[in-house]
């Protein structure tokens, strides 16, 4: 986030505190390392891409259950926002690695979802359909907030990101400071929907971003292993 840890919103950081753990474990995935060095196999990255692009589709869908579920008319474009910057914005980024790598919308499509994709996608679209405002906000929170944190954390070890590294652009979009911006506004909002809510809901939305943060670890697994499912 761009603003440091002194900065991010009590709530948002009982949150993280919550997760530091899982938090943590994802910087030291293997998937994570060989990606930031550049030797991660093509193979793995095209699975990761792949399996990404369909969670996006339901952290798009997620989003736009909470849309239609704020009072706040800004509230509402806010999260709109939030799902197109998830179909678009990322989805730009899939469209190019797609040509590179051979798989386009229709391929995409016809993707079996892994276990713990599934898994991720049921627990953001469930919590945005039957959890309040503050929970809602909270499993959505986990992605864009560990991705930019990941994505400066490896710009700053790096230094700079060549043209030649392979994953630049995926280095380049998620160190990208609109994505500071995403994140530092959706903490804020779930800091308002925080003091608005009881003490069991804001127990259960720290519950909802831990919950989030093991999947993160889980989405680079399944991405490593390239997990399938059982016949």
């Amino acid at each position: 986030m761009k603003q440091t840890r002194e900065q991010i919103p009590p709530f948002a950081q009982q949150c993280y505190d919550a997760a530091r753990k899982p938090w943590q474990a994802s910087f030291d995935h293997p998937f994570v390392r060989e990606l930031a060095s550049g030797e991660l196999s093509v193979e793995k990255f095209k699975f990761y891409q792949m399996q990404d692009a369909r969670y996006l589709e339901a952290y798009a869908s997620a989003s736009a259950i909470v849309a239609a579920r704020c009072a706040s008319p800004q509230d509402k474009l806010w999260f709109i926002d939030s799902a197109r910057v998830a179909l678009v914005t990322e989805g730009a980024l899939h469209e190019e690695y797609g040509r590179k790598l051979g798989y386009d919308e229709a391929s995409v499509a016809a993707l079996e979802v892994t276990p713990f994709n599934r898994a991720y996608q049921d627990h953001i679209v469930a919590v945005a359909q039957t959890g309040s405002l503050v929970e809602a906000a909270a499993a959505l929170s986990p992605c864009p907030w560990l991705y930019i944190d990941l994505g400066r954390s490896l710009l700053s070890e790096l230094g700079e990101i060549s043209d030649s590294h392979p994953y630049a652009d995926w280095l380049r979009l998620y160190s990208d400071p609109q994505f500071e911006t995403y994140v530092t506004e959706l903490c804020e909002k779930l800091e308002r929907f925080a003091a608005g809510a009881t003490e069991a809901e804001r127990e259960r939305a720290v519950e909802a971003f831990v919950i989030g943060t093991r999947y993160e670890w889980m989405f680079w697994e399944q991405a490593w292993t390239m997990q399938q499912w059982l016949p």
